[in-house]
């Protein structure tokens, strides 16, 4: 059974028709959704029918039965998450990604995307001053680029000691002491759950959460010498955006001979922008790094990505050899070898596309805006009845308390009935927080007066 042009033109046709309703949508509309996965299970359930339906009349009961469970993340007043918005040229290359359905393992096979991801890795690496020699894979997210820096890195120190982790495995293996800061990202606790780590030895954090470099180095004074060292540091706090004592952080750790991950999953775009680089001074120096563009650079879901230092731990890690493949030999590498998964989404095209479309440049002013909409926010809560900010609003999220937990929890929940912005309510510094990420590109001065005002609207008697 095979599909006829006419029939991908229909279902084309129609899902060009909704995309481009959505995006028309998505800046004036109701931010959250209106409709639970409850109540849409309802719509899109069911036995399964006997029958089939033609593609373009599949695609508009998709559409407009998804409708109302739609977050319009991509809203210039969604401030809920870290999530970012699509630009232009990012969505319309993940079109023509899923069109051509590439399966973006191997330079040999399919060698436009690969070269592709090459060409955007090489930018990547010039943008966030990273190392020019390090490899660079393209994953899901945030979680599976930390997985993948702290997984060569579990290679790198085991190897350095003399013992081969693919070929004996985890069990009589040295211990691996990994250190991290007190207000890591959890997922950086869950990737060395996946790893067999286990829990990290933790390392007092300041009022902002940033990490001491000097609880760092009195910790690693604990580790007995030439023993297998990992630390973890951060570009980018959860709550307040701080950003980690990077110079003096990873100075300490090399000393010891640790490995060093960085986990900038917003962060690390600081360094981007010439007036924001500072925050990320010494990044440069870690061993590897992850970060997301379907985040800051505003990619459509999903595109993590994950930078090592060192190609050999890295290829070493996640190489794959087998007969009937045909690798590539040539020192780029394939990109299978980059990434934990042989089989593979192109995620680097819609990346090349962004980085192309806004130059170094435009990803400074995309940068530089998020920021200063955060700050814009911040000194607009200000002015807002019982709203205290707890962060130095440095980058871009802005972290609020209303005094009691519970007069906390009853703004947030009023500001998401309202409609008009997206807030999500978290907890920092032993209290309830009403947290605000601005990482959605398409965010302007009108978006963050209308959500200034839905906020004061929330804290109306």
């Amino acid at each position: 059974m095979s599909a006829t042009h006419s029939q991908y033109d229909r279902a084309l046709d129609v899902a060009s028709k909704f995309s481009r309703e959505w995006l028309t949508s998505v800046g004036s509309r109701h931010v959250g959704p209106t409709a639970t996965a409850g109540d849409l299970v309802r719509v899109f359930g069911g036995p399964l029918p006997e029958g089939g339906l033609d593609p373009d009349e599949v695609i508009t009961l998709l559409a407009e039965g998804a409708e109302p469970g739609l977050m319009a993340s991509g809203s210039g007043r969604f401030y809920g998450w870290v999530m970012g918005g699509t630009l232009p040229a990012a969505l319309a290359a993940d079109w023509l990604v899923s069109t051509w359905d590439q399966n973006a393992g191997l330079r040999y096979a399919t060698p436009a995307v690969a070269a592709l991801e090459e060409a955007a890795g090489t930018w990547l690496l010039e943008l966030l001053g990273l190392p020019a020699g390090a490899d660079v894979g393209f994953v899901t997210g945030g979680t599976m680029a930390n997985f993948t820096g702290l997984a060569a890195g579990r290679f790198h120190v085991l190897d350095h000691v003399g013992w081969d982790v693919r070929v004996a495995g985890l069990n009589g293996a040295p211990k691996i002491h990994v250190f991290v800061g007190e207000e890591r990202h959890d997922t950086v606790d869950l990737s060395l759950q996946y790893l067999g780590l286990g829990r990290p030895i933790v390392v007092a954090a300041d009022e902002q959460g940033r990490l001491k470099a000097n609880e760092l180095a009195t910790a690693l004074e604990s580790v007995p010498e030439g023993e297998p060292i990992i630390v973890c540091l951060q570009a980018g706090n959860l709550h307040s955006g701080a950003f980690d004592p990077f110079e003096e952080a990873i100075t300490v750790a090399h000393a010891r001979g640790a490995w060093v991950h960085v986990d900038g999953a917003f962060g690390l775009w600081a360094a981007a922008s010439p007036s924001l680089s500072y925050l990320t001074r010494g990044t440069a120096g870690a061993d590897s790094w992850a970060t997301d563009a379907h985040k800051t650079l505003n990619v459509p879901y999903d595109c993590g990505i994950a930078i090592v230092a060192h190609p050999r731990s890295m290829r070493s890690t996640f190489g794959v050899h087998a007969s009937y493949l045909i690798l590539d030999e040539s020192g780029s590498g394939d990109p299978s070898e980059k990434v934990p998964e042989l089989s593979r989404r192109a995620r680097g095209v819609p990346v090349w596309a962004a980085l192309r479309s806004l130059g170094r440049s435009g990803v400074a002013e995309l940068v530089e805006g998020l920021v200063s909409n955060a700050k814009s926010l911040a000194l607009g809560v200000k002015d807002v009845e019982g709203a205290e900010v707890l962060n130095d609003v440095d980058y871009t999220q802005v972290c609020i308390s209303f005094g009691s937990d519970s007069r906390t929890r009853e703004v947030t929940q009023r500001i998401i009935a309202d409609g008009a912005t997206w807030m999500s309510g978290s907890h920092w510094k032993d209290q309830d927080v009403l947290r605000i990420s601005v990482s959605n590109w398409s965010t302007d001065d009108e978006d963050v007066r209308l959500s200034l005002e839905a906020l004061s609207r929330a804290v109306a008697p």
